[in-house]
């Protein structure tokens, strides 16, 4: 059975979770590769979020990883789409950015990243949350998606509901 991702519900979901954050006065920041600031995009979409949002890296290529301080002997030895590069970018952000979360996402959409071909798998995606210095990472495999929105979207989701599990 193939698991549909619904944008408005999506978009319905990250405001209920942007209005919750902005209740309980807990602050949020990114590190999006796969996703390329989708989740930041869904956050802000809620008004009053900047009192929450503190900002996000956008490391769509390696050297963008290690610029904002995900190790590169992590990338070197686990690849750029691990757990552990996921990890890494979630407390990198975190920490830039001194926020109560940080989540980090790694992966492949619908291609082969040329950059990275011998480590990617389309549709496999590897994402973490850290809350509180409390680290959860995920591995998930998308079905095919009709476009990359819609599989930012599908990410967007699994996110969404871990992290509103956590909070």
């Amino acid at each position: 059975m193939s698991k549909k991702y619904d944008e408005q519900s999506i978009r319905e979901d990250y405001g209920k979770l942007t209005r919750i954050l902005i209740e309980k006065n807990i602050t949020i920041t990114t590190m999006e590769s796969a996703t390329s600031g989708q989740i930041a995009s869904l956050i802000t979409d809620t008004e009053g979020s900047s009192s929450i949002f503190k900002g996000a890296f956008i490391t769509y290529c390696n050297e963008a990883k290690i610029m904002q301080g995900v190790p590169a002997e992590i990338l070197d030895k686990y690849t750029v789409y691990s757990k552990e590069t996921a990890i890494s970018m979630a407390k990198a952000c975190k920490k830039a950015f001194k926020s109560n979360i940080g989540i980090g996402v790694t992966g492949t959409m619908g291609n082969v990243d040329p950059a990275n071909p011998d480590a990617s798998n389309p549709g496999q995606v590897y994402y973490a949350i850290d809350i509180y210095d409390k680290i959860e990472a995920y591995y998930i495999e998308l079905e095919p998606q009709p476009t990359r929105l819609a599989y930012k979207l599908a990410v967007a989701k699994e996110i969404y509901d871990a992290l509103i599990e956590m909070i």
